[in-house]
């Protein structure tokens, strides 16, 4: 029985174009054309139009872990609320458990190190973005665009990357079956070599998303 704001890597799979990638270690998929080009074009340019610098919730000390761009999509955009729809329909999770959608911008050189997606429960952060809505569960990635060289989202423990591509997503498991986080899901952004890189970023909880 799938819990609250969870998916289910046999629903996914299910589901036409879907592939699971085989690792006995971490549930993920991958889907070719999930997003229309034209609906990847719309969600640059909201991207373009308010994009911060990227932050960490824990800062580690090292200023060159993260240096992408982020945007915090707004979801009365008619754009954002298509993909909502979309996500709800394709993961099957309730939106309530879902934090806002993040759009991410690397430009050439720019990337993400080696880092997961769910919280440590002894860290510093624990208590300041876990309190109200619990661990992350699922994490889904879309590329918006192709890019000219780098860019791949590396998963080192099982040896997979996965490249850039328009209107490709990937989804992944963030747990372990008995709740703990799964260190097989450490993933890294690599340097974008040539062009810009853009992808869009949802993040499911154990409970109703509070903020």
């Amino acid at each position: 029985m799938v819990g609250p704001g969870e998916s289910s890597i046999d629903f996914l799979h299910a589901q036409d174009g879907v592939k699971r990638v085989p690792s006995s270690k971490v549930e993920m998929i991958v889907k070719s054309d999930f997003l229309t080009p034209e609906h990847c074009e719309e969600l640059v340019e909201l991207i373009d139009l308010d994009r911060r610098p990227s932050t960490l919730a824990d800062a580690n000390g090292d200023a060159a872990f993260r240096t992408s761009e982020t945007c915090d999509l707004k979801p009365s955009d008619v754009a954002v609320r298509r993909l909502e729809e979309r996500l709800q329909q394709f993961t099957g999770i309730d939106p309530v458990y879902g934090e806002p959608l993040q759009g991410q911008r690397y430009e050439v050189g720019q990337e993400f190190k080696d880092h997961t997606d769910w919280f440590n429960p002894g860290g510093e952060d624990w208590e300041k973005y876990c309190a109200k809505s619990g661990q992350r569960t699922w994490t889904f990635m879309i590329y918006l665009n192709e890019v000219g060289a780098g860019g791949a989202t590396r998963f080192k423990v099982i040896n997979k990357k996965v490249q850039p591509e328009l209107g490709k997503i990937i989804g992944w498991n963030n747990r372990t079956p008995d709740g703990g986080g799964n260190v097989s899901t450490l993933h890294h952004a690599m340097k974008v070599r040539k062009g810009t890189k853009y992808v869009i970023t949802k993040w499911y909880r154990e409970k109703p998303w509070r903020g």
